[in-house]
């Protein structure tokens, strides 16, 4: 089987998601073969030569994105980037793989995955969370009706940034205009796979505050202003009459960072970890064995890891799911993105107006 080229918008030997995730999901996958970078900056050019094997490092998107030696184009750039880099990928004609959240907001987005359509060209967006091996076994789980109806379920988490301190390479995060708040990042992903396992809210009630009014920067010890929500809290009934909460708050906690609890008519499952991150922070899940017996831990079956046997670290084991996911036709892609962001969508008007709100 031909491996498929990727070549990668993005990528900083120094710091940010493609070196820490996706780079070496990509370097271990045998279905794939990084043969091209792209910069801007010359001199993180000739790093990016130092540092990465690679056949090309192109000066632009757009020509990484017409190689003749690349067939899928990572976008793992800042989210304001993303709509004008996925539409020279697009034009291009070349599959492409961006990262959460796909635009700024809802219109960026819904234009994206319009155009994506209309060049037929294949968009897959990184919701990590929903295929972590935690999350589609307890998908096929509850399908499989071994906890019965779900009755209710509640979520509490962590935004991991978004609180007291802020890293200076996130500073533009607690900007609305940025698109990379709380609401989008960290509530985004893992509400996301909320949904992918129970179903879509058919209506909900949403209240989001900003209770810190400012951040400090880990570097100089610089405050600017936290314009963005740092608590987010939903309540709703989803698609099949299940009762579901939701509350993230800002910030890594010196209690509850990540809780979410599945109650059914036979038992319950309660999936808790270290972060507000499923992609980041492995789960530990834990389910009542026999009808409403006691809760005991439970091993996630190996066959639900898709890079078992790639040595992996968690976190490009994770981004490596996604990638597997993609070459069997399962990955999240562009619609799956409209249909995250109209919810993120929904609940920024509850908020405003105090109405209850739907969105598919």
């Amino acid at each position: 089987m031909n491996k498929i080229k990727v070549g990668i918008v993005g990528a900083n030997p120094e710091r940010g998601w493609a070196s820490m995730a996706h780079i070496p999901a990509l370097s271990a996958l045998p279905g794939y073969e990084i043969t091209a970078l792209s910069s801007r900056n010359s001199g993180n050019a000739q790093l990016l030569k130092e540092t990465y094997p690679v056949r090309h490092v192109y000066g632009s998107t757009l020509e990484l994105s017409e190689s003749n030696d690349v067939d899928m184009v990572l976008v793992a750039v800042r989210v304001p980037m993303h709509y004008n880099i996925v539409r020279e990928v697009i034009a291009a004609g070349k599959t492409v793989f961006s990262e959460w959240p796909l635009g700024k907001n809802l219109r960026e987005t819904e234009e994206l995955a319009a155009l994506a359509r209309q060049n037929n060209v294949k968009g897959y967006i990184g919701l990590q969370s929903r295929s972590v091996p935690a999350i589609r076994f307890i998908k096929d789980y509850i399908s499989q009706g071994h906890i019965g109806d779900v009755l209710s379920t509640s979520m509490i988490g962590s935004g991991i940034i978004y609180g007291e301190y802020t890293p200076l390479a996130n500073d533009y995060t607690v900007d609305p205009e940025s698109g990379a708040g709380m609401i989008n990042v960290t509530f985004g992903n893992a509400v996301d796979a909320m949904c992918f396992v129970l179903g879509e809210f058919s209506e909900l009630n949403a209240t989001t505050a900003t209770r810190r009014k400012t951040t400090t920067i880990v570097e100089n010890g610089q405050k600017i202003p936290m314009k963005i929500a740092d608590q987010v809290a939903v309540s709703g009934i989803l698609e099949s009459g299940a009762v579901a909460t939701v509350h993230f708050r800002g910030g890594m906690l010196s209690g509850t960072n990540f809780f979410w609890e599945i109650n059914g008519t036979k038992g319950d499952i309660q999936i808790s970890a270290d972060g507000g991150s499923l992609a980041v922070f492995e789960p530990v899940i834990k389910m009542s064995t026999g009808e409403n017996g006691a809760m005991e831990v439970v091993e996630v079956p190996k066959a639900y890891n898709l890079v078992a046997d790639q040595e992996l670290d968690y976190i490009p084991a994770s981004v490596g799911q996604n990638y597997t996911l993609i070459q069997s036709g399962d990955a999240p892609t562009f619609d799956d993105a409209v249909v995250r962001h109209r919810m993120i969508s929904a609940i920024e008007k509850s908020a405003m107006t105090g109405r209850r709100e739907s969105y598919i």
